[in-house]
């Protein structure tokens, strides 16, 4: 699925988390012509100790279910909510109703780019209906 497409677009977005306090917490984003990765930033250990310690193993590398796949076909819509300051904030409504909120700076441009990329998705989505229902009907003049 979208861990196996190529990256259009990579960096850092802000998502305000789902608990009480609605924290803003940094994500590593790879944006693919499939959806949205979303997964912790890279921990980097401090150069000073592998320097002094290169004995010891590299950190372990965070666990898979940390990462979090938004698909387009599970996407709705991109909603620019607002510009203030340096950010733009914006809101990733999921087809079942569940509203995802980042931000980011707004000359990053991610709201602009995951939503060319969504709607990309769902026009090659429904080109591939159209191709499927006219080879059943035998009505593609290519298809043949």
């Amino acid at each position: 699925r979208t861990g196996s497409a190529p990256a259009v677009k990579e960096g850092v977005l802000e998502k305000r988390s789902d608990g009480l306090l609605q924290l803003w917490k940094k994500k590593r984003c790879i944006l693919t012509e499939e959806g949205l990765l979303l997964t912790p930033p890279k921990q980097q250990p401090p150069q000073q100790q592998q320097q002094q310690q290169p004995q010891q193993p590299p950190l372990p590398a965070e666990p898979t279910a940390k990462i979090k796949e938004l698909h387009f076909s599970n996407m709705k819509t991109v909603d620019c909510v607002e510009r203030k300051g340096k950010y733009v904030y914006f809101t990733v409504v999921m087809a079942e109703g569940k509203e995802i909120d980042f931000r980011c700076a707004q000359e990053q441009g991610w709201n602009a780019a995951i939503t060319l990329q969504m709607v990309q998705y769902k026009n090659r989505q429904a080109i591939l209906a159209v191709r499927s229902t006219r080879q059943k009907l035998g009505t593609c003049r290519r298809c043949r």
